[in-house]
């Protein structure tokens, strides 16, 4: 079925494998209205909240960024779980990828405490051999340092023949920083000048679609 199989395939969380937005959209504003700012829309939201929260509080929030972060945290502890939504497909492409042996990892630049949490009520945490989030290495995405972590427990190195799949420019980055092949996977086209240095190597729009194509025996390094 398969010409190649990667050696290792690391994967974004939120809005790669599960369906996000509502809810930080939501956690996004809780905080901007407790901190006497404007609310965001959720295109807002989705174009900037992909960075790391220590990233990207401190420059938002400035001296008050530790306050902004335990009202967003509050609103999102009380609610991530029950808002679960795996991507359509999602389950399914990691059912696959097991099935082939593949080695599997998460870096995610959400909490990491949370996202594991995410993983296990999900009864995903079988798949994945180390899941990295924001806060378990020294740096987050798109620093290397969390994708080093998490390859940490196998003797796999990076390479083209490790793939990072992601749904926004900051994953990119981090796999051309990591020297991995970086697949974006979500359901509309980059804008024009979106990852304008930092091209993935394929797009996918689904996971039904990545499924598709695995099956077709299309693989390519």
């Amino acid at each position: 079925m398969f010409k190649e199989l990667p050696k290792a395939i690391i994967f974004d969380w939120d809005n790669t494998l599960v369906d996000s937005w509502s809810l930080l959209h939501q956690a996004w504003n809780v905080t901007l209205k407790e901190m006497g700012m404007p609310e965001w829309s959720l295109a807002t939201v989705q174009q900037r909240a992909k960075a790391s929260m220590r990233d990207t509080f401190p420059e938002l929030f400035g001296s008050q960024w530790l306050k902004a972060k335990e009202i967003f945290y509050n609103f999102f502890t009380n609610n991530h779980l029950t808002h679960l939504k795996p991507m359509v497909g999602a389950t399914q492409l990691l059912d696959l990828f097991n099935n082939l042996g593949c080695y599997m990892v998460v870096v995610s630049n959400k909490n990491g405490d949370l996202l594991r949490q995410e993983a296990t009520a999900l009864g995903w945490d079988r798949y994945f051999k180390y899941l990295v989030g924001s806060g378990d290495a020294k740096k987050d995405k798109p620093a290397t340092e969390p994708v080093m972590l998490a390859l940490s427990k196998s003797t796999i190195t990076t390479g083209h023949d490790v793939w990072f799949l992601g749904d926004t420019d900051i994953d990119m980055q981090c796999a051309i920083n990591a020297g991995c092949k970086p697949i974006l996977i979500r359901d509309t086209k980059p804008t024009s000048d979106e990852f304008k240095y930092v091209k993935p190597d394929m797009h996918f729009f689904s996971c039904n679609q990545l499924m598709s194509f695995l099956k077709q025996g299309t693989i390519t390094m």
